[in-house]
């Protein structure tokens, strides 16, 4: 099952953030952000950092990509 993240590359551009601000700020690694660059699936633990950093919900963030 893949993902799709493209909300969260709205969402960085919308704060005007780069991918290095997130990790800094959400404390989250590299590794997590690559996964997500993948389509893999990451804990709902990130996802909630990260929400919490970018004032959002997971469903901004992500959605499941029917077509892979």
């Amino acid at each position: 099952m893949k993902f799709n993240y493209n909300g969260l590359r709205k969402l960085l551009i919308d704060n005007n953030m780069k991918k290095k601000d997130l990790i800094d700020r959400a404390s989250i690694s590299l590794t997590t952000l690559a996964k997500m660059a993948k389509g893999e699936a990451v804990s709902l633990s990130i996802l909630g950092k990260i929400c919490k950093e970018l004032n959002s919900d997971i469903g901004d963030l992500i959605c499941l990509d029917k077509e892979r």
